[in-house]
């Protein structure tokens, strides 16, 4: 796979990552619900964890089990933000964002089921 493509997929996730930590962030000052959103950025990290292991060869500490729950939860997201992305204007930088974000989360999901083995 391209240097590229495993480089934008890797600022992709963490790009998302910091959004999501300052959304949480917004939602804990205001005491909404965080239940969802802590699920989505706990995702974004090992999916980022996933990568970075199979690419870069740097270790990480999450269990099978949670690499398979963040799997879930990564392809989950994908057909709302695909959505997002097909009423995104041409061009745009948020076209752009969103299709790396979703290239990110695909070859995640590939990876995990690629290399990890399913829970029994």
């Amino acid at each position: 796979m391209e240097t590229v493509i495993k480089n934008e997929s890797i600022k992709s996730f963490q790009s998302t990552i910091r959004k999501t930590e300052k959304a949480l962030a917004q939602m804990t000052e205001k005491s909404a619900n965080t239940n969802l959103i802590k699920k989505r950025l706990k995702a974004f990290n090992i999916g980022l964890a996933v990568l970075e292991t199979l690419w870069n060869d740097i270790p990480h500490h999450y269990t099978q089990e949670e690499i398979e729950e963040a799997r879930n939860v990564l392809a989950g997201l994908l057909p709302s933000i695909e959505t997002i992305y097909r009423k995104s204007k041409v061009g745009s930088p948020q076209k752009t964002l969103l299709e790396r974000r979703i290239k990110a989360m695909e070859l995640a999901v590939e990876e995990i089921d690629r290399h990890i083995k399913p829970c029994k």
